[in-house]
C-alpha cells in the first residue's frame, strides 16, 4: 500500500514568497535600528523585544497556510 509521491508544486511554494520577504524585511530592518543612532529610542527598544515574537507569528501563519494547501491537494 505504498503511495504515489505526488508532483512538485511550485504555486505552494511561490506564495510563501510574501512571508519569507517580509522576514527578511524584519531581520534587516532590526540590524539596522541596533545601530548607535537608535539606542536611546524606547520605541526601538520594544521593536527589537517584540521581532522574535512576530517572527514566530509568520511561521505560524506559514504552516497553517502549507497544511491547507495540502489538505487541498488531496
Amino acid at each position: 500500500m505504498s503511495k504515489e509521491p505526488s508532483q512538485h508544486n511550485a504555486k505552494k511554494e511561490l506564495s510563501m514568497l510574501p512571508l519569507l520577504l517580509v522576514v527578511i524585511v524584519l531581520c534587516i530592518g532590526g540590524h539596522f535600528i541596533l545601530q548607535p543612532n537608535y539606542q536611546d529610542s524606547h520605541l526601538a527598544e520594544y521593536f527589537l523585544a517584540a521581532l522574535p515574537f512576530l517572527m514566530f507569528a509568520i511561521v505560524i501563519i506559514a504552516i497553517r497556510k502549507a497544511l491547507k494547501a495540502e489538505q487541498k491537494e488531496r
